[in-house]
């Protein structure tokens, strides 16, 4: 395993540098909520907007896989049309989501947050009224455009207010927030749609994607920077640069970054994308029962976030990600592979899968955030983060593509190759745990 020291930062900008905890920070640190505790008042209240945009994020992001098949029947599309709705929102969202971390370098992190979130929730009503597949299409792209700047920027908000000791566990348990916001949207489908008929209930789904616009309000005036972080960046020069993410001291970083986001999100969207359609067309499930059998899986990756969050401060960055990408690439040929008839396997297997998918994410808000210099931190994360993402979106085109000769569940398979390449990008970047960020 590298033991490559991390990159240096840019000359414009001080050096982050790693400074072991005292006895008295260990203290106040340890237990349970021990990682809360130490982010103090402001960063506490930081750490509660970040979770929140980002399960409102992840809610207003599944409002359109758990309404596809509504979708497909109202406008009569094939599972090739539908898989480029999951592709044109996370190419543009790699847009969003760069353009995000910019601003994030350039006017603060909450401000940009802020915008994010706006920007999702207006396009994701929009998307409630619109009338042919070809304006579902054009909203749902535009929504990308918030949905991929909201985490980066939420991340780089908290990481800065973190100690290096439970920086992971504490941008773990911000990522779990993807799992709330999921929860919360297959609840919304199971009520939704058991009781208001498919043309209207997909979109009444959109509609209730207004619900950030609240979360937006409490931010503005509750939710600051870290003072340290701001003080660099308006020293520096570069901030905000993508010039300087691509400069030989950070170039092999950029590459190797977005390699291993393209891995993991490719796998991942793979299955978001498609398991709801797996388990309502191959599986014959009704609402409640597809309902029921995401419970096990969202279960999964609630808890997969959290315990990888704390793995990430106990085994490292890389080792963390590797172990899970393994697990996750077994646990998708399983999954996909169980005989017919054995749905009580199906619900079982669900929350393993849930873990493992999810626990691989836990350490890329810490990972990431160390990997670049304060100045360009949001240009970096943002930038590798939605790199990932847009490419890693061809992988749901892929299997819808797929899906009319191999069936969705043989086509599932094809995730397990983004969890593979998410391993081998691991060969080309550092580890970074214990790291002090500005």
């Amino acid at each position: 395993m590298s033991t490559t020291p991390p990159p240096q930062a840019s000359k414009t900008a001080p050096q982050d540098t790693a400074r072991p905890s005292t006895p008295s920070e260990q203290a106040g640190t340890d237990g349970a909520f021990g990682w809360l505790r130490d982010l103090g008042p402001r960063g506490r209240r930081a750490f509660a907007g970040a979770f929140g945009g980002y399960a409102l994020d992840s809610y207003d992001y599944f409002t359109l896989p758990l309404s596809m098949v509504a979708l497909a029947a109202y406008f009569g599309l094939d599972s090739g049309q539908t898989g480029l709705f999951t592709t044109v929102t996370l190419v543009v969202s790699a847009i969003g989501g760069a353009l995000a971390g910019v601003l994030a370098d350039r006017i603060g992190r909450v401000r940009a947050l802020m915008l994010t979130v706006v920007t999702y929730a207006v396009f994701t009503v929009a998307c409630g009224f619109a009338p042919s597949y070809e304006w579902l299409l054009v909203f749902r792209a535009l929504q990308g455009l918030g949905f991929g700047g909201e985490w980066a920027v939420g991340a780089i908000l908290v990481a800065e207010y973190a100690s290096a000791r439970n920086r992971g566990r504490t941008l773990g348990a911000i990522q779990s927030s993807w799992a709330v916001g999921w929860a919360l949207a297959a609840v919304m489908y199971t009520l939704v749609f058991s009781f208001v008929g498919d043309d209207l209930a997909w979109r009444v789904m959109f509609w209730t994607g207004a619900l950030p616009a609240l979360l937006v309000i409490w931010m503005r005036r509750r939710v600051q920077d870290a003072p340290e972080s701001v003080a660099v960046r308006e020293q520096s020069a570069e901030k905000g640069s993508f010039t300087a993410i691509f400069k030989p001291g950070l170039l092999r970083v950029t590459v190797f970054a977005g390699l291993l986001s393209t891995g993991v999100q490719g796998g991942y969207y793979t299955l978001a994308t498609w398991v709801p359609t797996y388990l309502k067309t191959e599986r014959e499930l009704s609402v409640v029962g597809t309902g029921g059998y995401l419970t096990f899986l969202i279960s999964g990756a609630f808890a997969g976030y959290l315990t990888g969050g704390y793995l990430t401060d106990l085994l490292g960055r890389r080792r963390n990600i590797w172990l899970f990408a393994l697990l996750s690439a077994v646990c998708i040929l399983a999954y996909a592979n169980i005989p017919a008839g054995a749905n009580t396997l199906l619900l079982v297997l669900g929350f393993p899968l849930g873990f493992c998918m999810s626990a691989i994410f836990s350490g890329f808000g810490s990972y990431l955030s160390e990997l670049y210099p304060t100045a360009v931190r949001g240009t970096g994360q943002g930038f590798t983060y939605n790199t990932g993402r847009a490419v890693g979106a061809v992988f749901p085109t892929m299997v819808g593509f797929l899906a009319d000769s191999w069936g969705v569940g043989g086509a599932l398979v094809f995730g397990a190759i983004g969890y593979g390449i998410a391993a081998l990008a691991l060969l080309g970047l550092p580890e970074t745990r214990g790291k002090e960020l500005v």
